[in-house]
């Protein structure tokens, strides 16, 4: 397990408006994500009650799920998004070839950065998929707004990259 130190000098909580998120394979993020959702997990409540105590009942863990989570991102020429939600379900692609099995799962790296732009947090999510995408928005010639498209993907758990060391912040002498 990693050995953590810890920054003296900083007071200030990270702000949540500088992260990147990389895809497996990639060494540069994904371009122009402009919102992750929260990585949720919850672990069922299993209740039962021994015989002979009818007066109190115990708790103790059941299942946990991993919600999904949203990324979304100005509409462009990228096609990212939709070339990964083509390899959960082509339309057209044919009987027996609308699901790319041997890689429509992929992991994903979620980064969070200090001001200075220098990770301090880092999310492994795992066996990721696509379950919903949206490639456009709702269309409106009244609006003055950016059109964003977004994904849904599904995962099988998450884990804090114990190996990322709190950067040593820069000052100016």
């Amino acid at each position: 397990m990693a050995q953590f130190t810890v920054n003296q000098q900083r007071f200030d909580p990270y702000k949540n408006f500088k992260f990147r998120v990389y895809w497996e394979g990639q060494t540069t993020s994904v371009a122009g994500i402009s919102k992750v959702s929260a990585l949720k997990r919850t672990t069922e409540v299993v209740e039962h009650r021994e015989g002979g105590d009818p007066s109190s009942g115990r708790k103790s863990p059941g299942r946990t799920k991993y919600e999904p989570v949203t990324l979304e991102r100005g509409v462009t020429h990228d096609k990212e998004f939709e070339l990964w939600a083509k390899k959960v379900w082509n339309f057209g692609g044919g009987a027996g070839a609308e699901v790319s099995l041997k890689d429509f799962r992929r992991n994903i790296i979620i980064e969070l950065q200090n001001e200075a732009g220098q990770p301090v947090l880092r999310y492994k999510v795992y066996r990721c998929w696509v379950s919903e995408f949206q490639s456009l928005p709702d269309l409106d010639a009244n609006a003055n707004a950016v059109a964003i498209q977004h994904i849904k993907i599904e995962n099988e758990g998450w884990e804090r990259d114990e190996d990322l060391q709190e950067p040593t912040e820069p000052t100016f002498e």
